[in-house]
């Protein structure tokens, strides 16, 4: 006789679970958010060395689509629900900032600003700091080299 219930695994009038719980679904929301603390930033620096040496809308594109999903999900997760950004009202009446701004102006300054856009900042920098220098090295009469792009079998 097998364990499984003559009905099949589920159960008739009960909620699908997920990791124990029956509403734990939305926890799969969260994690690009999650990935995003440890591999953001490599992405993010290697797509600003990307916008600093290829022209065009498409690196400059792909740096506002990559971090979009991780960064408005987390975000999402920090604002909702808005019951919770009530303002305090004071005993003379006036009313205090909601409890949560601080936590969310921390979250702007750390996962926005410091894994987000921090890094691209950083790569684009260094990319055109180096394309500087290179070219004060250069010499301000000398024109870039073209590469050689003929083989040896071509010139002989």
């Amino acid at each position: 006789m097998s364990d499984r219930p003559a009905g099949g695994w589920a159960i008739p009038g009960a909620a699908p679970m997920m990791f124990g719980y029956s509403d734990g679904w939305w926890l799969l929301l969260l994690y690009p958010a999650l990935l995003w603390v440890p591999f953001g930033p490599f992405a993010m620096v290697s797509l600003g060395v990307w916008c600093a040496s290829a022209p065009g809308r498409r690196p400059r594109l792909w740096s506002v689509l990559v971090p979009l999903i991780p960064v408005v999900t987390s975000a999402i997760f920090m604002v909702f629900p808005l019951s919770q950004w009530d303002r305090p009202v004071r005993v003379d009446g006036a009313k205090d900032p909601p409890a949560q701004l601080d936590d969310f102006l921390g979250y702007l300054a750390v996962y926005v600003g410091g894994i987000t856009v921090l890094p691209w900042l950083l790569g684009y920098g260094g990319t055109r700091l180096m394309r500087f220098i290179r070219n004060l090295r250069r010499g301000p009469g000398k024109a870039r080299r073209a590469r050689n792009t003929a083989t040896e079998a071509d010139t002989v």
